[in-house]
């Protein structure tokens, strides 16, 4: 994009400031553990942070803290809805006595034309009849970590003991399944199990029993435990289709366990073949639906996939807030709960140009791509390679998603096509 056709970020952030002083709707995603966990996950990207230089740490987040977040993020937000996000770690381990005091706060602080709702992302291995029964009572949605059967689960997420924790798991969603707890699954693609697609997309369909079901890709930059994103050495970084754009390869810019951009793009095509001969209507997957969405002009319903981002914040235990739940790294704090206002940082200027960013700084290799609109360029946290011609901010999956793109579109189309002609048949087989 050439320098006079780009817009102007400071009137830009001007304009969307001005905006959202008469209606402001974000997202906040709590650790109030940080990143205490009672697992030991090989991929996490988040255990790090206890150690991280000028980092949150590993603390409980105290009452003081608390009780400001959920006033100021109700107080903040004038939709009809808030959707309090509490994540870790392993956000279980505060205990149901500190999410009595979430849900009390939250009665004593809501907007009397406001729904109030939460979700917690939960690996399950703590989740018994007194906790079910709590998030039943209460509305919880539970996002549920489950990374396929018990071989393919096993393989990274383990205790600190490294024992297995496929049989708690899987005891976890037997028991949200008997209480009528809603709960989506999270399964994180890594290197290992995404050479097993159907494996672990019919064991969650059949035996898990998921309506919806998430697919994070595992991508890590080698120094992610100290280097935020962005923050790389851009001569360092290869360019697509050298050896060291792929992991377990020598002088990788990945981890060992970083999913193969190649294996991505298999991956999601080998599951969307099965879903989309049997399961449109009945199971949602996240990459799938939002794909759909997209192609009906009615946006992305996931940030990585969206053309700008900026409006889902992360509040650590300490109360300090970060751009973005993978940008929690002291470079990217925007603010402390302590001395500022929720809202007012997450629409501030700053954080406004780095929503804007990630759109602003795509290389002409994507702009010209005819994929552009279904991507925008994935998450800016995985743009860790350069193009075939060396620009620099190209994502490390980019070849994988065309794979997927290029197999899934024609498909998607005629999805589309058949809801705009029979919008009663949007949810059953097409």
């Amino acid at each position: 994009m050439s320098a006079e056709n780009k817009p102007n970020i400071d009137q830009y952030a001007a304009a969307i400031l001005a905006s959202h002083s008469r209606t402001k709707l974000f997202h906040a995603m709590a650790k109030p553990g940080g990143s205490i966990c009672n697992l030991d996950c090989d991929y996490c990207y988040y255990l790090s942070k206890e150690t991280l230089p000028n980092g949150p740490g590993a603390a409980r987040m105290s009452d003081e803290v608390l009780e400001a977040y959920i006033q100021q993020y109700i107080a903040g937000i004038t939709g009809s809805e808030v959707v309090f996000s509490w994540q870790g770690g392993e956000p279980a381990l505060l205990g149901l006595d500190f999410y009595r005091k979430v849900v009390a706060l939250q009665k004593k602080h809501a907007k009397p034309f406001q729904v109030v709702q939460n979700d917690l992302q939960t690996n399950g291995t703590l989740l018994d009849e007194e906790w079910v029964a709590f998030l039943k009572e209460n509305r919880f949605l539970v996002g549920l970590s489950i990374d396929g059967p018990r071989e393919i689960h096993d393989k990274y997420r383990v205790t600190k003991g490294r024992k297995p924790t496929f049989e708690k798991v899987f005891a976890a969603a037997k028991l949200l399944k008997r209480y009528g707890v809603p709960f989506n699954t999270l399964t994180c693609i890594n290197r290992y199990n995404a050479r097993k697609p159907l494996d672990v997309y019919r064991f969650l369909r059949g035996e898990v029993g998921s309506t919806y079901i998430q697919f994070i890709p595992i991508v890590e930059h080698k120094k992610f435990e100290r280097v935020a994103p962005q923050l790389w050495d851009l001569t360092k970084l290869p360019k697509d289709g050298e050896p060291q754009a792929r992991p377990g390869q020598p002088d990788s810019v990945v981890t060992d366990w970083s999913v193969d951009p190649d294996d991505w793009g298999y991956f999601l095509s080998k599951v969307f073949d099965e879903w989309s001969h049997r399961d449109i209507g009945k199971i949602m997957v996240n990459h799938f639906e939002t794909l759909v969405s997209q192609h009906m002009g009615l946006g992305s319903q996931l940030c990585v996939y969206s053309e700008y981002c900026g409006k889902a914040v992360a509040v650590e235990n300490d109360g300090s807030v970060y751009s973005c739940d993978h940008y929690v790294y002291p470079e990217y704090r925007i603010g402390n709960l302590k001395t500022g206002r929720l809202d007012e940082m997450i629409f501030s200027r700053d954080q406004v140009k780095f929503g804007f960013a990630k759109k602003e700084t795509l290389p002409q290799y994507c702009l010209k791509c005819p994929f552009l609109s279904d991507c925008w360029g994935e998450c800016p946290k995985n743009r860790l390679i350069r193009t075939p011609d060396g620009e620099p901010g190209l994502n490390y999956l980019c070849r994988g998603f065309k794979q997927f793109f290029a197999h899934a579109l024609p498909e998607i189309d005629r999805i589309v096509t058949v809801i705009k002609q029979h919008p009663g048949k949007a949810r059953k087989r097409m």
